[in-house]
């Protein structure tokens, strides 16, 4: 094993439920993931980023103390994984660190998008060399910032005669469309986990519906999926992408206001909105005699989901990533591995024809451990 092969990608998403690391090597493009782990996000650290998400106020003191909480939470995370695996700092070329994102807005005059988790903090900690800062290179050269990870899908699954789409299901759900016959498609097709989340522990005060066993009590309100579904994301064309500054607990409640269903009925009609709105984009790619579905995420542990998937695309193949061999909870953090291992190289990572970017572009940026 060559060490300079060996890369740990730290990833926490719109979920907010913890952070995910994975250790991999990369030789010849090819990656293997030899450890991973899950770091849990501290409640009161969770509780003050989804205030700042959700547009409550807030200030630069504030906003710098939760950068700084990030850092040294994602160190933590790594040196965790380090401990559990038996690996040193020493034999790790790089981190890759997506970083907590609290705002993104990649249209309008002023297009940005924020990310914290103070990386020199995570570099100085772990004594290992981190890459972040990924998306705002792409920004700068007129792209969406997302989804990145299109361009690591498109490295490590082989193209075949028929449609693959991998569809990531977090808190936002997105696809990346690999067609035998044209270029890399990649963009949020809406909500994944996060509406669904947010209702739950509202009225459970826990964090998911574990095998979506309070979804199953109740029913569709289909006045009320009629409402979610024109929501106008849902009609825009791509590149496109989108988070917790459209899909949040405000949206939710001025869907909701007037329509009478019970807390389970609107879990039921959430969980079919992820579905129908993940189904009718991948339906769009339908081409081949076997298109398949591989659904990575911890949306690919709900069985309704699940479930609703298949009968929504009779004539797809749906299946977890775990069955091609890439494990399906730790897929965005080896993808950001995989992207601290391009910027250390100084090859591009980013897929314009997904992000709308005007040329390619080796993203990230280095964060020396001395």
């Amino acid at each position: 094993m060559n060490l300079n092969n060996l890369y740990i990608g730290v990833m926490s998403g719109t979920s907010m439920d913890g952070v995910d690391t994975a250790l991999v090597e990369i030789e010849n493009n090819h990656v293997r993931l030899i450890a991973h782990d899950d770091y849990p996000m501290p409640a009161h650290i969770k509780q003050t980023l989804l205030s700042v998400c959700t547009g409550q106020d807030t200030n630069l003191k504030a906003i710098g103390e939760l950068d700084h909480q990030l850092g040294h939470l994602f160190a933590d995370a790594v040196l965790q994984l380090l401990d559990k695996s038996g690996y040193s700092a020493e034999q790790i070329r790089a981190i890759g660190n997506h970083g907590q994102t609290v705002f993104h807005q990649p249209t309008g005059d002023l297009p940005f998008t924020t990310q914290l988790g103070d990386a020199n903090i995570i570099a100085a900690k772990t004594s290992i060399d981190t890459v972040a800062d990924f998306r705002r290179k792409d920004m700068a050269l007129g792209g969406q910032g997302a989804p990145l990870v299109p361009a690591f899908h498109k490295s490590i699954f082989a193209m075949q005669d028929s449609t693959t789409v991998v569809l990531n299901i977090g808190g936002i759900a997105n696809i990346s469309v690999l067609h035998p016959e044209q270029a890399v498609i990649g963009y949020d097709t809406g909500p994944g986990n996060m509406l669904m989340d947010a209702w739950f522990e509202r009225h459970t005060g826990q964090s998911f519906d574990k095998d979506a066993l309070f979804a199953l009590q109740g029913n569709i309100n289909a006045a009320l999926l009629a409402q979610f579904l024109a929501e106008p994301y849902l009609t825009m064309s791509a590149p496109k992408s989108t988070g917790r500054e459209l899909f949040n607990t405000d949206w939710l409640n001025k869907q909701i206001a007037l329509h009478n269903a019970s807390a389970q009925d609107v879990q039921r009609t959430l969980c079919e909105y992820s579905a129908v709105t993940i189904a009718n984009e991948v339906e769009k790619f339908t081409h081949g005699q076997t298109p398949q579905l591989l659904v990575c995420g911890g949306g690919a542990r709900n069985p309704l989901l699940m479930q609703r998937l298949i009968e929504l695309l009779p004539q797809w193949q749906v299946a977890t990533t775990n069955d091609k061999g890439v494990d399906s909870d730790y897929m965005e953090a080896m993808a950001f591995a995989w992207l601290a291992q391009r910027h250390i190289n100084g090859l591009p990572s980013n897929l314009p024809e997904v992000t709308g970017a005007s040329r390619l572009a080796s993203l990230g940026v280095l964060y020396p451990k001395n």
